[in-house]
Formats: structure tokens, C-alpha cells, sequence
């Protein structure tokens, strides 16, 4: 039995004529995800913002470490737009538009979903940064966003 012991490999994107289709590298299953991979069913609209806000729970419970390690993930993705007291008072303020204060009528009725949402999709002039911050960081800076709310942007 040659052929069990040394198979005939075929490139991935070479012709293979053992397929129904002839070709070697075949697409998922319908349906399937990628391991480690979670898929994220919103668009980058208020609709979905809404919805997301319904929607979404933060998986974890609040502990002061989750809250201690929501802190520097914001310091280091949100406060130089945002500002250290979620104001919209950041340092590269001067050079764009002022974003919204945290404290603000508007933002502070934002449940934690709607603010997840916000950070992986972007909102206005704010890009999304799920390439950048995984999901369980994201629900920590949520956590810490939800602080700077919640006493008038003062943590």
C-alpha cells in the first residue's frame, strides 16, 4: 500500500481532481466560525447602537480588579480624546472636534452595550477599535467609562 504511506500532497490553491469542484482548498461549513472567534451581529448604525444597548451584557462581574485594569486600557486607548475625567477634554482636542463628555444628558443614558458597541464600531468621527482592544478589554473599559459616568466624570 504505497499510495497510505506516501500520499500525493496538492497546493492549496492548486487543481485537485479528487473534489467535486477541482479545488483543493474548500470553504467552510454554512455557518461555521474560526475558534477564537466571536462574531458581532451589528452594523455601525444608531439602530444597532440601540439594539446592542438591549442586547449586550458584560459577561463579568464588576471587581475592583476588572475596574483597576478597565482604568489603564482607558488611559491608554481613550484619554487623549476623551480626557482623563471622560470631559472630551483629551489632549489631541485642539486638533479635532471635541467628543462628547461622559456626563453629558446623551452619553450618560448609554447602557453598557451601547457603549461596547461604540468601541468596537466607532461612532461619528470615532473609529472603531475592535482590531485593536479584544472583547473582554473592551467590557473592561465599559466598566471603567460606566465609573467616570456615574459620579459626574470624576472617578
Amino acid at each position: 500500500m504505497p499510495d497510505m504511506a506516501h500520499s500525493l500532497p496538492y497546493d492549496s490553491f492548486a487543481k485537485n481532481p479528487v473534489t467535486r469542484d477541482g479545488k483543493t482548498l474548500q470553504a467552510p461549513v454554512a455557518g461555521t466560525v474560526p475558534r477564537g472567534f466571536l462574531p458581532f451581529r451589528y452594523q455601525r448604525t444608531a439602530e444597532d447602537a440601540t439594539r446592542a444597548g438591549q442586547e449586550l451584557r458584560d459577561p463579568a462581574p464588576k471587581t475592583p480588579e476588572r475596574l483597576a485594569r478597565g482604568k489603564v486600557l482607558y488611559e491608554t486607548f481613550c484619554l487623549v480624546c476623551h480626557g482623563q475625567n471622560g470631559q472630551g477634554d483629551g489632549p489631541l482636542v485642539p486638533r479635532i472636534p471635541n467628543p462628547p463628555s461622559y456626563s453629558s444628558a446623551r452619553v450618560r443614558g448609554f447602557p453598557p452595550g451601547q457603549i461596547y458597541h461604540v468601541i468596537t464600531l466607532g461612532s461619528g468621527r470615532m473609529p472603531g477599535y475592535a482590531s485593536q482592544i479584544s472583547p473582554e478589554q473592551r467590557w473592561l473599559i465599559v466598566g471603567y467609562v460606566q465609573i467616570l459616568q456615574g459620579n459626574g466624570g470624576a472617578p
